[in-house]
């Protein structure tokens, strides 16, 4: 099962990864574009380009901060151990779908099957805490019996 998690895990790294690139991409574009921005007899023009520019830069400072913070949480996962209630780092499969309980990343497909990766503190991450094989609860009217936690 450990393998599984280290798949899982990496795709999440991956995910992260990919945020993390095209942010740093976002910000050198946004600075080089107003490196070449040369100032002309329209003023005001200059200095909204410049404007948006730096808007620019901020929104990816954003999300580069953001991502880092998710490459934090994931480099806090402990990959190798089974869990027998799910918590941070299990893999959780229901009669409803296949959850890894890490961060929020969307789905993957992991040796022919497909996984949900969750954060802790999402809706179905908070209900997915400390359950064991056989409990079940309702989320959006439908029913997870939870099969198994690893």
């Amino acid at each position: 099962m450990s393998d599984l998690k280290k798949k899982l895990h990496e795709a999440c790294v991956n995910y992260v990864r990919k945020s993390m690139d095209a942010a740093e991409l976002g910000i050198k574009e946004a600075q080089k574009a107003s490196n070449e921005d040369t100032k002309s007899s329209a003023g005001d023009k200059y200095e909204t380009g410049r404007a948006m520019m730096q808007q620019e830069t901020n929104r990816n400072l954003t999300q580069l901060n953001e991502a880092n913070k998710l490459m934090v949480a994931l480099n806090r996962i402990n990959t190798n151990g089974i869990s027998i209630k799910a918590e941070t780092g299990s893999v959780i499969t229901t009669n409803n779908g296949n959850f890894y309980l890490a961060i929020s990343a969307g789905s993957f497909s992991v040796d022919a099957k497909s996984y949900f990766a969750v954060s802790p503190a999402s809706p179905i991450g908070t209900l997915l805490m400390g359950k064991t094989t056989g409990d079940s609860f309702s989320l959006n009217g439908k029913l997870y019996i939870i099969e198994s936690v690893n």
